[in-house]
Order: structure tokens, then sequence, then C-alpha cells
């Protein structure tokens, strides 16, 4: 008596008491139903089928009337044929459905990966333009090549104008003598020699800014 009002309170939910039916795998039903579609759909299936309804046509035709198992309407390879086409749409149907949750599946891992390239290219492009800010203040290989050009060009002629300066030094530090004569020896040795342009006296006695010495005495 206590078990049966414990079945019946209220509290409690009521167990469910439908047919309980065999339960089978969906993943491996699916892949089945799969293979059935994908062999259905090749030509060798349509030339074996094509091969058994002609044996079959003629065997119940041509063969004696005692072994003819299907006479002429063929009702039972009718039945037959129904039958495989009503196992076959639904079979076909099933492999279709699966297909299309597959290209689902890999439309949305496209787009996935479609966005994360997306937005690592525009990373990459602000990440460039970044760059290209940065190094418009930086000195490229032509302008550094060319203010070495430059600065090479002015050591040259700054050696050029030290070598003239020196030479003008050098030439206004030359002694030179008075009168007919002329110093010829780092000694000082006096030579007894007439000033003319053989031997280059007036030349010599030249000024750096260009004007001439003294005439020689006649």
């Amino acid at each position: 008596m206590a078990d049966q009002r414990r079945a019946e309170r209220l509290d409690q939910p009521r167990e469910p008491r439908s047919l309980k039916l065999p339960r089978f795998d969906p993943e491996a039903f699916g892949r089945w139903s799969e293979g059935i579609a994908r062999s259905m759909g090749t030509a060798n299936f349509i030339v074996y089928m094509t091969v058994v309804i002609a044996l079959w046509f003629g065997w119940n035709t041509l063969a004696p009337a005692n072994l003819r198992f299907d006479p002429y309407t063929f009702t039972f390879l009718t039945l037959v044929l129904s039958l495989q086409a009503s196992y076959a749409a639904p079979l076909i149907l099933l492999a279709q459905n699966r297909q299309a949750d597959r290209d689902r599946v890999a439309l949305e891992e496209d787009r996935r990966r479609a966005t994360a390239q997306k937005a690592d290219t525009e990373y990459l492009a602000r990440e460039i333009a970044a760059l290209r800010i940065a190094l418009g203040e930086v000195a490229t290989r032509d302008f550094l090549r060319s203010e070495l050009t430059r600065l090479a060009e002015e050591l040259d002629e700054a050696g050029q104008r030290r070598q003239r300066l020196e030479r003008r030094q050098q030439e206004r530090g030359t002694p030179r003598a008075t009168g007919g004569e002329r110093l010829d020896e780092p000694g000082g040795e006096r030579l007894d020699e007439p000033r003319d342009e053989v031997d280059g006296d007036f030349a010599r006695d030249r000024r750096p800014d260009g004007a001439a010495g003294r005439p020689p005495d006649g």
C-alpha cells in the first residue's frame, strides 16, 4: 500500500510509457547510406541493373512455363523495383543531407579563415604604413651615396687649396738677390751671372699676386 502511494505521488513526474525502439548509431548508418548512394550513382550500378532485368525478362519469357517464377506482366519485378525505389530515395536524401552539413561546416571554416586572413592583412598593412612613416626621416642609400660624394669632392677641393697655399708659401720664402746677382746655392753663395730669361730669373722674381720683379740692370 505504501509503495502504491509512493508511486502515485504528485510531486514526482510520471515515467513515460512509450514504446522503446532499438537504438542504432546515426553516424554508422549515415556512412552506410552514403556508400549505397555513391554506388547507385555510378555507371556500374546501371549496367548491372540492366543485365539483371534483361535476364529476368528473358527467363520468364523463354523458359518453360513450369520454370517461370514471374510470368508476364512481371508483377514480382514491378514490386521489387518499387521497393528498391522506395528505399533508394530516402538513402539518397540522407546522403545529401550529410553532404550539406559537411558543406556548411566547410563554409563556416572558410569564412572564419577568410575573416582571420583579412584581419591579418589589415594588421600587416597598418604595420607597413607605420614603418614607411618611421623610415621617412631615415637616410636612404642614394642619399648617403650623394652625401659621401659631396664630402669627397669637398675634401679634394680642400686638398687642392692646401697644396696651392703651400706652394705659394714656398715661393714667398725663396731668397732673392739684389742687383744683377742671385743666390743659387743653399749656402748663400753669390754667382756673378747676368740675369736673363734663359735661366728663368725674371719668372722667379715674380710675386704671387702676378706683379713682375725688377728688370735686370743694364
